[in-house]
């Protein structure tokens, strides 16, 4: 028996809109086909957990949808075919709508119309730099997509106006027809299959478009990235997908983030990483470091005397900053003791002198370690 889409999304029944967006995300960033190219099992689970989302995230389809699911109508073909679910984009109605037609005087087929009005959803990959993705940043990508036509205004008409009433329906956009269903046989409503459900027949096509009403075409969109992104985020930006026909619901534009690594620096959350080198001088005496910060300038700190290698260092608040929750991460220096090289005679018999003048149990390290031995 196939699965439910509470059962997909890893949510139970009661589970809040937050949960279920929560639980979306989570599962479309470790599917996303992006991050499995050519991974026909991830695409196809990539493409379950959408379609589920789509439905589930929808307060009225939800409803609709337990409705069919308490009635006993089952899962099977639920969706099937629904924009952006892995079916034909400009499908028929499926089982489940015409289910709830039987029961519906909505001559549009009781979820708000044309099976087209709904676009599907463009995945696309950015690439940010570590800065970019720390402090935020606006960029500008270019999507292509169908758009409606300028023409005929996304009609498919020559000067969007030459129609005439389709025969086959009367001008209603629906057929009648008989099904056989869980409950018995139904007369049941569907998209005439001449006039595609619109009830109108193209006198004249469009001579741009050639009649389709849409025409693929680079779109440039301004996109806003909040501070601290994440590598691999997924950031959804709803209604900047595919346009419809008819242009009353696009589908979602969903972007990939890559994050470049930086030269110096790493993110933990708010924090940021970074080891510097210092010398074994500085270590023995204690000194003022000066620490890089990612915005280019500098800041000091006190390296304490007997200092160890990847010994780690706090900077408070000189990390990150989250201002919707007015947090700031911090800066952890972790130091790297530099030994020189190419020492001269006379500097090793310095060196060896202050070997010989120094005791055990100024080297902790060793004298604990020759007491385990």
């Amino acid at each position: 028996m196939a699965k439910s889409y509470y059962e997909i999304l890893g949510v139970n029944k009661s589970a809040s809109e937050d949960d279920i967006k929560s639980s979306f995300r989570k599962l479309a960033r470790q599917y996303h086909p992006d991050l499995h190219p050519g991974d026909e099992v991830a695409a196809n689970k990539f493409k379950e957990i959408n379609e589920a989302y789509e439905t589930l995230s929808d307060p009225q389809k939800r409803a609709e949808y337990d409705a069919v699911q308490s009635g006993g109508a089952g899962f099977a073909g639920f969706g099937g075919g629904r924009p952006g679910a892995g079916g034909d984009p400009h499908g028929g109605a499926t089982f489940f709508d015409e289910f709830i037609n039987m029961f519906s005087n909505d001559p549009r087929g009781g979820r708000g119309g044309d099976s087209r009005s709904s676009g599907g959803d463009i995945s696309l990959n950015v690439t940010l730099t570590f800065e970019e993705a720390a402090y935020g940043t606006q960029k500008e990508i270019t999507v292509n997509r169908f758009e409606p036509c300028s023409s005929c205004h996304g009609t498919g008409a020559k000067n969007g106006t030459q129609y005439v009433k389709c025969t086959n329906c009367g001008g209603t956009g629906k057929v009648r027809y008989a099904q056989e269903t869980p409950f018995g046989r139904a007369v049941s409503m569907k998209p005439c299959n001449v006039c595609g459900g619109s009830g109108r027949i193209i006198k004249e096509p469009c001579p741009v478009c050639s009649g389709h009403g849409s025409m693929r075409k680079n779109s440039n969109l301004r996109i806003t990235f909040p501070p601290g992104v994440e590598p691999n985020q997924i950031m959804t930006i709803p209604g900047e997908g595919e346009r419809t026909r008819t242009g009353t619901k696009a589908g979602n534009l969903i972007l990939t983030i890559t994050v470049l690594p930086h030269k110096n620096f790493k993110r933990k959350g708010l924090d940021l990483l970074i080891d510097i080198p210092v010398t074994f001088t500085q270590a023995l005496l204690g000194d003022k470091v000066l620490v890089p910060t990612l915005k280019g300038s500098k800041i000091a700190f006190s390296l304490p005397e007997g200092a160890q290698s990847g010994m780690t260092f706090k900077l408070k608040e000189q990390g990150l900053e989250n201002p919707k929750k007015q947090l700031k991460g911090d800066l952890l220096v972790t130091i790297d003791i530099e030994l020189p090289k190419n020492l001269s005679k006379d500097q090793k018999q310095k060196i060896k002198e202050l070997h010989e003048s120094f005791k055990a149990e100024q080297y902790e390290k060793a004298r604990e370690y020759m007491k385990k031995s």
